[in-house]
């Protein structure tokens, strides 16, 4: 049997860096994000953008729901591919900086302590610049407000809320319950 210069078969070896890959996508998937977005700033923009069904409880949420995102957005991540697909595509570059920037310069101009009709049309504004011609996936949209827009329309509070039921888009529901009408959102029973 041949041995590697170090001693070690070619079985061993090849289990060493099965083990050792995963080991390094392990901890690379832990290492913090070191760039936060304001969350006050975040929360205006969110009330500027976002339907108003969703009330102040649900504006929070979302914005705090799309910095955890934010967050948790690994760079050259494998993404989902279909079974059998030979291309494996990778995660971009994370927006995270740019959009951190992007709030930092709306702060700076006093965003959040606007009137929500000027926060509104500043942000139109701000969307009407990236001349968006569809909704961009979240990570490629170049300004936070058109990010924080993929990312609630890409929710399944976004598809109950366009419903007015309680469809759960995506999540696991038995299969008993699965031929039910969705029951209505809360607030229209």
């Amino acid at each position: 049997m041949s041995r590697i210069n170090s001693g070690m078969s070619r079985r061993s070896f090849i289990g060493w860096i099965a083990t050792a890959v995963p080991a390094t996508r392990v901890l690379h998937a832990a290492l913090p994000s070191s760039v936060e977005l304001d969350h006050q700033t975040l929360v205006a923009l969110a009330t500027a953008l976002l339907p108003t069904e969703l009330g102040r409880a649900g504006l929070e949420r979302t914005a705090r729901e799309f910095a955890s995102w934010v967050r948790g957005y690994r760079p050259d991540a494998e993404l989902l591919h279909s079974y059998g697909d030979p291309v494996i595509r990778r995660a971009g570059e994370s927006p995270a900086a740019r959009w951190s920037l992007q709030l930092a310069e709306l702060r700076r101009d006093h965003f959040a302590q606007r009137p929500l009709a000027e926060r509104r049309a500043i942000a139109r504004e701000q969307l009407a610049n990236d001349k968006l011609d569809r909704m961009p996936s979240i990570a490629s949209a170049r300004h936070v407000a058109a990010g924080l827009l993929a990312f609630f329309y890409d929710s399944p509070a976004a598809t109950d809320l366009c419903y007015r039921a309680r469809i759960a888009r995506n999540a696991c529901r038995p299969l008993g319950t699965s031929a039910r009408k969705p029951l209505p959102l809360a607030d229209d029973a």
